[in-house]
């Protein structure tokens, strides 16, 4: 912000050029300052530490008329200018530059949610893995009664290939994806009364409740690290840490982009293992903990679809001898008030035993059409490529025009999209 005397204000700035108010206007000291209007030039009329100046935001000298109530300040966004504030004197002569110091502004609810849930958060391949063991071993007949239907709801909540290879049968995994379980509550009391047993966000929440009552989930890195040496010690010599329990997978942010997501296949293996012993609670403790940082993941995923004209959802599917993930981004562009939007990007990503880390990428816009798919193994993208003659003839058949299909070797890169929330969870 340049500051400059105003003509009201000329006899005080001279004061102050002769220094019988310098003292106040060092480099690095900071002064009270409050907007009393503008001027007939337009320039905002302040006053800074006991006198009268006129600014210039920075860059915009001659680009206008400000606005004394709302300022665009560097890195901040436009808002209005409060009542009263602090300026930090950066440099000084006929022109003083001041920066403004506005207070942070507060997190939103949804801002301080995301915070949270992203350090719980993680995929969904350790509670795959879980529900596949269970689903292996007569260790199920050593679980609690009450859990065991919760079980074989969540089983039936997993999609299979089948259901994912329809319109119909996409757009029902979608919506049960837990991405709308609130949304579906309030669709009256008919759909509402399946959404216990059919959505994978609903019947998540119903198992995490069940487990907290028989299983505590596994102590946290965090927690681990705050107990006594010891007992650490003491817990890593009695049961090591499950291999493939700790994985890391990234949040489903659209700043990301839709990623591959490998099964947690040496996980399965030790879990198929411990639920051969005779005592379940291991085995029910790992499911908890897979579940709460599954149950966050989702939860990340909703929260941030509010912030852009876009969502990521993920939706489990029965593979052949074990369980994949089948991750999705939807973004479009508004169309005008009143109509449908035209355009459309839809991006998938999958990672199969049998084909290895795939993407895709379409974009419809009206009827026109235009796909790109990625493979990681060079095999895998022969293989697509033997399907293409198929495909543009299905295609052809639904009405749409085919400008593009290609298909590379190895995954893209930075093919996500800026978002708010990102900036302010990492904060």
């Amino acid at each position: 912000m340049i500051i400059q005397p105003t003509s009201l204000a000329a006899l005080t700035w001279l004061g102050a050029a002769s220094g019988t108010t310098a003292e106040s206007w060092r480099i690095g000291v900071v002064l009270s300052a409050r907007p009393l209007g503008t001027t007939d030039q337009g320039k905002i009329l302040l006053q800074v530490g006991g006198m009268t100046v006129e600014a210039d935001l920075s860059g915009q000298a001659g680009g206008g008329t400000p606005d004394p109530r709302s300022m665009l300040l560097p890195g901040q966004a436009q808002g209005p200018l409060p009542a009263q504030f602090q300026v930090r004197v950066l440099s000084l002569g006929s022109q003083p530059t001041l920066e403004v110091m506005l207070p942070q502004v507060a997190e939103s609810t949804a801002q301080i949610a995301m915070r949270e849930r992203l350090p719980q958060q993680n995929g969904f391949a350790p509670l795959l893995a879980s529900v596949q063991a269970l689903s292996q071993r007569p260790v199920m007949r050593q679980i609690p009664a009450e859990l065991r239907p919760v079980l074989a709801q969540l089983e039936q909540a997993i999609r299979t290939p089948a259901d994912v290879t329809t319109g119909a049968g996409l757009r029902e995994a979608i919506v049960r994806s837990g991405l709308f379980m609130e949304s579906s509550l309030t669709q009256g009391p008919l759909l509402a009364s399946h959404v216990g047993e059919e959505d994978w966000k609903a019947v998540l929440l119903k198992l995490s409740n069940l487990l907290a009552s028989y299983a505590p989930p596994r102590a946290s890195a965090s927690a681990s690290a705050s107990a006594s040496a010891s007992a650490s010690a003491s817990a890593q010599t009695a049961r090591p840490a499950l291999p493939g329990s700790e994985l890391d997978t990234p949040p489903p942010l659209l700043q990301r982009g839709v990623q591959p997501q490998a099964r947690a296949a040496e996980l399965t293996h030790q879990l198929i293992r411990l639920g051969s012993e005779d005592d379940p609670a291991p085995l029910l403790s790992q499911l908890h903990t897979a579940v709460r940082a599954a149950l966050a993941r989702v939860e990340v995923a909703q929260l941030e679809a509010t912030t852009v004209p876009a969502w990521m959802t993920e939706i489990p599917i029965k593979g052949r001898d074990g369980k994949d993930v089948l991750q999705m981004q939807l973004d479009y562009v508004p169309g005008p008030e009143g109509e449908p939007p035209r355009q459309w990007t839809l991006g998938f990503a999958i990672d199969l035993p049998t084909l290895g880390p795939v993407q895709g990428e379409l974009h419809l816009h009206d009827l026109r059409l235009s796909v790109r798919l990625w493979a990681e193994r060079a095999s895998t993208t022969d293989r697509l490529e033997q399907q293409f003659t198929a495909l543009r003839q299905r295609l052809a058949a639904c009405g749409l025009l085919l400008d593009q299909l290609t298909c590379q070797t190895g995954l893209p890169r930075g093919t996500g999209r800026p978002t708010a929330n990102l900036l302010k969870a990492q904060a």
